[in-house]
């Protein structure tokens, strides 16, 4: 469980097949033991062996490798990181499971005074769980709906964001992970079968 907080970034080092490498501090590293979880643009990894002194390796297998935008990082991109969600975390985003629910892709970034909004491309089983003004994470970053469209959605990135981000390094056309509000999914799976059993009384 994370929160959406990105406290680091760190870039692709290495690849083999299912086997990443990824580069960052060493005050992110020190934190971290072999079977640990890490976030990596959103998504959950487990180390597979104890952290170099600036690296850390994972396994990714094929439908994370297929859901998200991991299997179209190039060596050198940067990735946001974020740490597990401990006990006396300091809650300042919101729940972040690490389980990415589809790509999206970034069809405009607009500066707008301080802030930059950004238009997200999705598909419709991934809108439907959006809301205006309710939380959504883009590659791991706890971010506020703007507004929802038949077809896309937007955000606003604050200066802060920007400069802590991968998403600073982003263009039109990239892919992003989109994970949707956990209680989101719960309630409208719940409403769903409720109004179903209803329908069928």
């Amino acid at each position: 469980m994370f929160t959406g907080i990105i406290t680091h970034l760190g870039k692709l080092k290495k690849r083999k097949d299912s086997i990443f490498v990824f580069s960052t501090k060493s005050d992110f590293l020190k934190q971290l033991k072999k079977g640990d979880s890490v976030a990596v643009n959103g998504v959950c990894l487990t180390l597979i062996s104890p952290p170099k002194k600036n690296s850390f390796c994972v396994e990714v297998m094929p439908e994370t490798l297929k859901r998200t935008n991991l299997g179209d990082l190039k060596i050198g991109d940067y990735v946001n990181l974020e740490l597990p969600l401990r006990p006396n975390t300091f809650l300042s985003g919101h729940f972040v499971q690490g389980h990415v629910d589809g790509k999206g892709t970034i069809c405009d970034i607009k500066k707008e005074k301080n802030s930059w909004i950004f238009k997200f491309k999705a598909k419709r089983e991934i809108l439907k769980y959006l809301v205006q003004k309710g939380s959504v994470a883009v590659n791991g970053i706890s971010l506020t709906v703007i507004d929802v469209k038949k077809d896309f959605f937007t955000v606003g990135i604050i200066p802060h964001t920007w400069k802590n981000t991968q998403l600073q390094f982003s263009k039109i056309g990239d892919k992003v992970n989109i994970e949707v509000d956990i209680i989101s999914k719960y309630l409208y799976k719940f409403l769903k079968g409720f109004f179903r059993e209803k329908k069928e009384i």
